[in-house]
C-alpha cells in the first residue's frame, strides 16, 4: 500500500459481538456475572485473549512511572494524572542497585519506599505491573544490578551460572515475600496483577550458547515457584516458558510482534515508547501523539493486543549517578507527563481520547470476532475517501479511525483535536552575587605516596572505584634527561573511559571525550613541555555512566589502557585548569511550579542541593543544533527547605558560577484548533465540537494571544488569520475564558453571530495565555451554596451503596474534584477515568457555586463534577 495514502479502519461495534454466541465469553464470563459474583478475589489468570482479572476479560492501558525517578511527594499528582488520562495500570521495574546497595544491606526508605509508592497506586484504584528483573536496562547505572555483584568469584551475569542465579533468586525472593506479607497481590486484595521476570535477554541469548535457553527455563520456573496468584511475563523473550508470557517492547508492535508463543497467552505489549531518551551530544527526538495512537489501535486491529503500557508515561530524573553511559540526567522529557510532572499536550490528551474509545467498545474486543474488510484496491491505493456500508468516510494518511456501532467515527489516530501547550521556564533568582559564592579547589594529584593503589600496571577503574564515583586519578613519574635533547614532548594516552583530562606538573594540557554512538576508545594525542629531572604526568580519568545493557556486562573493562610519551615535538599554548567546586545557597521560589537550575553557563560537573545529588551535568558538549542537550536541572520541591538551600557543583571543564539562575518551569500557553467536522471527545458527550483549553497548577486563563473563527493560517507554533475571519472571534473566546481556570467554545457559527463564509470549511484556532491568580474564596452566601452542598452529601450516599473505600479526591490542576468510588467493595476500580471532560475545575469555590451535580459513567459510577 502507498505510504502516502496509507489508511486503516478499525471498525468497532456491538454486529461483531454477542456474548450468548461467543465460547469465549462463555468461558471467561461476562462484566455482568462479575457485578453479580461474591466478594472473594480468585487468581489473576489468563487465555488467548487477555488477562483475566476476577473472572473477566479486562482491556488494560498501563503507564510506566519509576519511583526512583521521582520523590514520594510527586507520587500521588502522577498517579492522579495518569489515572485521569484513562492509565488502568502503573507499570514500574524493581532497583537491585537501590535496595541493596552493600550486600545484605537493604534501603528501602525515602524514594525507594516500593511499598509506598504501589499503595499510593492502590488507594487511587488502578492496577501495579511489578517488573522485578532483576536486570532491569532501563538506561540505569549497571542495569540494575549493584556493583558488589561484579566482584563475586566465578559469577557470569544473567547465564546458567550458580553464583549468579543464586544472587537473583535471593533478590527475587526478597522482593516477592514482601509483596506477600503486605498483602499487594490481587488475590489478597492488593493491586498486583502481573510481574516481570528478567527482561529483553533474548536480545543477547545467543552469546551464552547452549547456557542461555538453561538460564531462560531456570527463571521462568523459579519465578512461578514463588506462587503469588499472578501472571509472570518476559518482555522481549519470544521463547518464554509456560505458562510465562512472552511479550513486546518497541515502537510499533502492531508490526514487529511475533505474536504470543502459545493460542492460550493474550498479546501484550509491556513498552511502546513514548519518546528516546536523551543522551549528551544528541538533540531531543519527540514522538508525535499521532504517530503513538495509530500503533496502539494497530496492535489492538491487528494482533488483538489488550494490555498496552507506555514507557515512560512519566519522563522522570536520574537523580545522583544512576544515569547510564552518556544518558541525561533528564529521561524521558516528552512522555505524556513530563519529567516535572507537568501534562504535555497533545500527547496526553490525544491518548487519553483513544483509551476511552477503545474501552466504550472492550467487550466485542476482548469476546467477539475479529473481522477484515477490503474497502477495495483502487480505494485503498488512490483516495483518502472510502465507502463502507453505504458510509463515507475521509481518511488521513496513516491513520486509524475507531468507529462505533460500524457507524459513527469516535476517534481518528491522525487527527488531534486535544489542546496544546508550550512550557516556559522563568528565571525567578540570579545567583549572580560574588559575595554569597565559595570556591574550593581539588589539586592535581602529584604526590605518588598519597596514591589509593601502586603499582606497575593500569588499574581497571570500575573495580578499582567499585562506581562510587565518576573520577579516578592515574599518576606517574617520568625522568626527562637532558641527554634527551628537546624538552617539547608528545604525551599518546588511549582510555575506555568517557572522559579525559591531562595535567603535566600541575599544568593542563589537554581533554578528549567520547560519545555514545562513537568508538568505545578516546586517544588524547597532544604537546607537552618538560623539565629536567622528574616530571608528574596526571591522567583524570571520568566516566558519564556505567553501562546498562549486553553480554557478559561483569567482563567490560574501563579506565586507561596505554600511555606513552614520544619527545621531539613542538610546543603548545598551555592552560591552567583544576578541579573546581563551587557552593552557595538559595531561597526556594514561592508557589508549586517545578524549579530547575539554569547550568548553561556551566561546564561538566554534578551538582547537589541541600545534599541530594540532582544528577551529573554537561552542558559543554553541544547538540548538532549548537544546544546543550540538557541545560535545566530538575531539583524537587521535596528536597528544598523555604530558605538557605545549600547548592554544591563540582566542576572540571570551567565554567561561570554566576551566570546560574534558579527558575520555575509550568505551562504558560495553551491552545486548541478544531475544525467543524471533527468528532467530538466522548468525554463531552455532545454533537458539536469544541475547542477544549484548560491551564494546569491552579493558573488562569490570562489573555487570549490569538482567536480566529474561519480558516486560520497555521497551527498552534505559527499563526495568522486567513481570508476568513469572523470579528467577534476575540471578543467570544474573551468572554468564555478570561479569569477561568479553563473553557469550551463550540465550533459552530451561531456562537460567532453566524457564518462569516458560506461554503468554506471552518475551525477555531485558539491561544491562550496561563497565569497565577489569586483565588479569592467565594461567599457561603453565593445563590445555589446550600443546593450545592445537598448535591454533594446525596452523591456521598450513592457511592456508600457501592461497598467500602470510598473516598473523594481533589485535583486542583485537572480535571475532576471529586471522585466517589476510587474503589468498590469488591475490590475492583469502577470508575472510567478516560471518559471525562477536560475543564479547569476548583475545590474551594465550586461548593458555592451551586454546579455540582451527580452524573454516572457506564451507568454505575457517581461522580461530581465541580465546574467553574
Amino acid at each position: 500500500m502507498e505510504a502516502a495514502v496509507l489508511a486503516v479502519v478499525l471498525f468497532i461495534g456491538v454486529a461483531l459481538w454477542s456474548s450468548s454466541s461467543s465460547p469465549a465469553a462463555a468461558a471467561a464470563g461476562t462484566k455482568e456475572e462479575l457485578e453479580d459474583g461474591d466478594d472473594q478475589r480468585g487468581e489473576v489468570t489468563y487465555d488467548g485473549r487477555a488477562l483475566i482479572v476476577n473472572g473477566t476479560r479486562v482491556m488494560l492501558f498501563s503507564g510506566e512511572i519509576h519511583y526512583a525517578r521521582s520523590t514520594p511527594e510527586m507520587w500521588p499528582k502522577l498517579i492522579a494524572k495518569a489515572k485521569n488520562g484513562g492509565i488502568d495500570v502503573i507499570q514500574t521495574y524493581v532497583f537491585w542497585n537501590v535496595h541493596e546497595p552493600i550486600q545484605g544491606q537493604y534501603n528501602f526508605e525515602g524514594r525507594y519506599d516500593l511499598v509506598k509508592f504501589i499503595r499510593e497506586i492502590q488507594a487511587q484504584g488502578l492496577y501495579v505491573s511489578l517488573r522485578i528483573g532483576p536486570f532491569v536496562e532501563a538506561e540505569w547505572k549497571y542495569g540494575g544490578f549493584p556493583f558488589w555483584l561484579h566482584d563475586v568469584p566465578s559469577i557470569t551475569f544473567r547465564s546458567d551460572n550458580e553464583p549468579f542465579k543464586q544472587h537473583m533468586q535471593n533478590f527475587v525472593t526478597k522482593i516477592v515475600t514482601m509483596m506477600k506479607h503486605e498483602g499487594l497481590y490481587y488475590p489478597q486484595g492488593g493491586p498486583i496483577i502481573i510481574s516481570q521476570i528478567e527482561n529483553e535477554y533474548q536480545m543477547i541469548e545467543p552469546a551464552f550458547g547452549a547456557s542461555g535457553p538453561r538460564y531462560v527455563r531456570w527463571a521462568a520456573a523459579m519465578a512461578v515457584g514463588l506462587q503469588t496468584g499472578v501472571p509472570w511475563m518476559m518482555c522481549k523473550q519470544n521463547d518464554a516458558p509456560d505458562p510465562v508470557i512472552n511479550t513486546c517492547n518497541g515502537l510499533i508492535c502492531g508490526e514487529t510482534f511475533v505474536g504470543p508463543n502459545s493460542p492460550n497467552k493474550p498479546a501484550l505489549w509491556t513498552e511502546n515508547w513514548t519518546s528516546r531518551y536523551p543522551i549528551y551530544g544528541n538533540d531531543t527526538k519527540l514522538r508525535a501523539p499521532e504517530d503513538i495512537a495509530f500503533a496502539v489501535a494497530l496492535f489492538i486491529a491487528r494482533k488483538k493486543g489488550s494490555f498496552v503500557s507506555y514507557y515512560m508515561y512519566h519522563g522522570g530524573t536520574n537523580f545522583g549517578r544512576f544515569a547510564a553511559s552518556y544518558v541525561t540526567t533528564s529521561y524521558y522529557d516528552g512522555a505524556p507527563l513530563d519529567e516535572y510532572g507537568l501534562i504535555w499536550q497533545p500527547t496526553w490528551g490525544h491518548l487519553r481520547e483513544l483509551h476511552c474509545a477503545v474501552k466504550q467498545s472492550s467487550e466485542p474486543l476482548l469476546f467477539g470476532s475479529y473481522s477484515n474488510f477490503s474497502l477495495g484496491q483502487q480505494q485503498e491505493h488512490n483516495t483518502p475517501k472510502v465507502e463502507f456500508r453505504n458510509i463515507s468516510l475521509e481518511l488521513a494518511p496513516k491513520s486509524i479511525s475507531v468507529l462505533s456501532d460500524c457507524r459513527n467515527v469516535v476517534f481518528e489516530t491522525a487527527k488531534v483535536n486535544a489542546q496544546h501547550g508550550s512550557r516556559t521556564a522563568n528565571a525567578v533568582q540570579s545567583l549572580n552575587d560574588i559575595n554569597n559564592w565559595k570556591a574550593f579547589i581539588e589539586p592535581v594529584s602529584q604526590d605518588l605516596s598519597k596514591s589509593t593503589y601502586t603499582g606497575n600496571q593500569l588499574f581497571e577503574q570500575l573495580t578499582t572505584t567499585k562506581d562510587e564515583t565518576d573520577y579516578l586519578w592515574y599518576i606517574v613519574s617520568y625522568k626527562n634527561r637532558a641527554s634527551d635533547g628537546n624538552q617539547i614532548a608528545r604525551l599518546y594516552v588511549k582510555s575506555l573511559a568517557h572522559i579525559l583530562h591531562a595535567f603535566v606538573n600541575n599544568e593542563y594540557v589537554g581533554s578528549v571525550h567520547g560519545s555514545h554512538d562513537g568508538p568505545r576508545n578516546i586517544v588524547l594525542n597532544t604537546h607537552m613541555s618538560l623539565k629536567e629531572g622528574d616530571n608528574t604526568i596526571s591522567l583524570l580519568s571520568v566516566m558519564v555512566g556505567s553501562p546498562d545493557s549486553g553480554a557478559y556486562m561483569e567482563r567490560r573493562t574501563f579506565g586507561i589502557q596505554t600511555v606513552g610519551i614520544q619527545q621531539g615535538q613542538q610546543p603548545m599554548h598551555l592552560l591552567n585548569n583544576d578541579l573546581w567546586g563551587y557552593q552557595t545557597t538559595f531561597s526556594t521560589p514561592p508557589g508549586n511550579d517545578a524549579v530547575t537550575l539554569n547550568l548553561t553557563s556551566m561546564g561538566k560537573g554534578e551538582v547537589w542541593v541541600n545534599g541530594e545529588s540532582i544528577g551529573r551535568y554537561w552542558v559543554s558538549f553541544k547538540a548538532p543544533s549548537g544546544q546543550p542537550s540538557q541545560s535545566l536541572y530538575h531539583i524537587p520541591r521535596g528536597f528544598l527547605t523555604p530558605k538557605d538551600n545549600l547548592l554544591v557543583l563540582v566542576e572540571e571543564m570551567g565554567g561561570d558560577p554566576l551566570q546560574i539562575t534558579v527558575n520555575t518551569m509550568s505551562v504558560t500557553t495553551v491552545c486548541g484548533n478544531v475544525d467543524e467536522f471533527s468528532v467530538p471527545p466522548l468525554q463531552s458527550r455532545g454533537k458539536v465540537p469544541k475547542v477544549r483549553i484548560w491551564c494546569q497548577g491552579g493558573k488562569r486563563i490570562s489573555s487570549i494571544e490569538f482567536a480566529s473563527y474561519g480558516n486560520p493560517v497555521g497551527d498552534c507554533r505559527s499563526f495568522r488569520i486567513g481570508s476568513c475571519h469572523a470579528e467577534s472571534s476575540e471578543s467570544v473566546v474573551k468572554q468564555s475564558c478570561i479569569g477561568r481556570r479553563g473553557c469550551s467554545i463550540p465550533v459552530m457559527a451561531a456562537k460567532f453571530g453566524g457564518d462569516p463564509c458560506p461554503g468554506i470549511q471552518k475551525s477555531l484556532l485558539v491561544v491562550a495565555d496561563c497565569s497565577n491568580a489569586d483565588l479569592a474564596p467565594l461567599p457561603p452566601s453565593l445563590p445555589g451554596a446550600r443546593r450545592a452542598r445537598r448535591s454533594l452529601s446525596l452523591v456521598v450516599v450513592a457511592a456508600a451503596a457501592f461497598g467500602r473505600g470510598t473516598r473523594a479526591v481533589g485535583h486542583t490542576d485537572s480535571s475532576v474534584i471529586a471522585e466517589l468510588p476510587l474503589r468498590g467493595g469488591k475490590g475492583r476500580p469502577v470508575f472510567e477515568s478516560a471518559c471525562r471532560e477536560d475543564s479547569g475545575w476548583t475545590t474551594a469555590a465550586a461548593a458555592a457555586a451551586g454546579l455540582a451535580f451527580p452524573r454516572l459513567l457506564h451507568g454505575r459510577v457517581p461522580l461530581v463534577w465541580l465546574n467553574l
